[in-house]
């Protein structure tokens, strides 16, 4: 096994619970577009096994809304709803209602102070990545992620391993010299099809996904105050994710 050179980051539920503040921001622009959709959390919980905000409003018109009179350009619908929703999103994140999932901030922390690069690979808009970054982690965090490789700059998002050969390229390093942090079936099964390492902290929204295949799977990342269940794997003696385990099943 090569030496660990870079962690590659998915975005949201995994640096931190963002869901309820997606699905907030989705309800409050079909509210300004006048349309009487009110998505609750336990459906959203199935509409997140479509990846992709636009994805998301054409996928619930086509399966779940099928007397809704549909424009003639739906794709141009779900981009301008989108819009809205994310402007949205962005104001919630500036207001700091949506913090980071324990454990995240010092572990990126521990990572730069190691020399280890990072990077993201996820679905959200890069508007959605700045606005938690800067406002949960640091005003300068954006400068922390040597690669921000985004749903919208590859041809197929998630589960699809494209993003990650993306980040992968950008790096210059081979799968075997990173591992990815992930919370969902559609995550694993993207770093995976890259040939990354995957370590899992699930949530609320994916709890019974299926994580086969993962190095370990955990409830939360940790903190010394506040120790993670493991839920799948072997961390030793360890109780929060910290670099030293990365490491360890980095080289498992």
């Amino acid at each position: 096994m090569k030496e660990l050179k870079a962690l590659l980051f998915d975005v949201d539920g995994t640096l931190a619970e963002t869901e309820d503040g997606h699905l907030a921001a989705f309800n409050r622009a079909f509210e300004e577009r006048g349309l009487d959709w009110n998505w609750s959390s336990e459906l959203y919980h199935e509409l997140l096994s479509v990846t992709g905000g636009r994805e998301r409003i054409k996928y619930f018109v086509e399966k779940y809304n099928p007397d809704f009179q549909r424009p003639d350009d739906l794709d141009a619908f779900a981009r301008d709803l989108h819009k809205i929703k994310t402007e949205y999103y962005v104001q919630m994140m500036s207001k700091g209602d949506v913090p980071l999932r324990p454990g995240v901030k010092r572990l990126i922390e521990e990572a730069r102070s190691e020399g280890v690069r990072l990077a993201i690979a996820t679905t959200t808009s890069p508007a959605n990545i700045e606005a938690l970054l800067v406002n949960a982690l640091d005003p300068d965090a954006m400068s922390w992620f040597e690669v921000i490789a985004a749903g919208d700059m590859v041809k197929a998002k998630k589960p699809a391993p494209d993003v990650y050969f993306l980040a992968l390229e950008k790096l210059a390093l081979d799968a075997d010299e990173c591992i990815a942090l992930e919370d969902s079936e559609n995550g694993i099964q993207s770093s995976l099809g890259a040939g990354v390492k995957t370590i899992i902290a699930t949530n609320k929204y994916t709890h019974d996904h299926d994580f086969t295949g993962a190095a370990i799977v955990l409830d939360q990342w940790g903190e010394p105050d506040q120790p993670f269940t493991v839920l799948s794997g072997d961390a030793g003696d360890a109780t929060y994710l910290d670099m030293a385990l990365i490491r360890r099943l980095h080289n498992t």
